[in-house]
């Protein structure tokens, strides 16, 4: 490596650990300021969020919807996906190495907890087909529709193969002017939380 390429490689690992530090701080204080919510806050805050994405046009026409079925610090989804998995063809992540795997939700009966926590429907079978929305979870969004995640990377690796509109869910906290992106951060089509609307 020639001396102009090692400065660059340098100043480049510099900039990704300082990203690096400050997401970390950012997932650290949003994780605070969720303890703070309480049951109640959590639902209601839901409830507004999931009224507006259901009066969406990309909503009401999506036949198939890939979700997320909330740990106990996300925004609540156990509700919005029971009211419509009559309707609605709901696809759920599942973890496989580093990659997400999707597969049908069919009850709560079906769920079982593995990796992270997250609780993954209990099928053999994966889904490979159309996607016409995805609702996404997040640690923190900014004003520019960046998303923070929790570090691991599965969402954006998904995002590089598919296309399909995406939603970006939280609690009003979660929402910040700015937060710090490097290259493989992907941006939401659209972020909502209970108190705003970015597009």
């Amino acid at each position: 490596m020639n001396p102009i390429s090692s400065i660059i490689q340098l100043l480049f690992n510099k900039k990704n650990r300082k990203t690096e530090q400050e997401k970390k701080l950012i997932r650290k204080e949003i994780k605070a300021q969720k303890l703070e919510l309480s049951e109640n806050e959590r639902k209601n805050e839901a409830l507004s969020v999931f009224r507006k994405i259901e009066l969406l046009p990309e909503f009401k026409s999506a036949d198939s919807i890939f979700m997320y079925w909330s740990l106990p610090d996300e925004l609540p989804t156990h509700e919005i996906i029971s009211k419509w998995m009559a309707e609605k063809f709901i696809i759920l992540p599942t973890i496989k190495g580093d990659k997400l795997v999707l597969k049908r939700f069919i009850s709560t009966d079906n769920l079982i907890q593995r990796t992270l926590g997250i609780w993954e429907p209990d099928l053999t079978e994966t889904y490979t087909g159309k996607i016409d929305l995805i609702i996404v979870p997040g640690v923190a969004f900014d004003r520019k529709k960046n998303r923070l995640g929790r570090g691991k990377g599965y969402y954006d690796r998904f995002f590089k193969n598919n296309k399909a509109f995406r939603i970006g869910v939280g609690f009003d906290c979660q929402l910040l002017d700015s937060i710090p992106i490097d290259r493989f951060d992907k941006k939401m089509d659209l972020i909502i939380t209970k108190s705003n609307t970015i597009q």
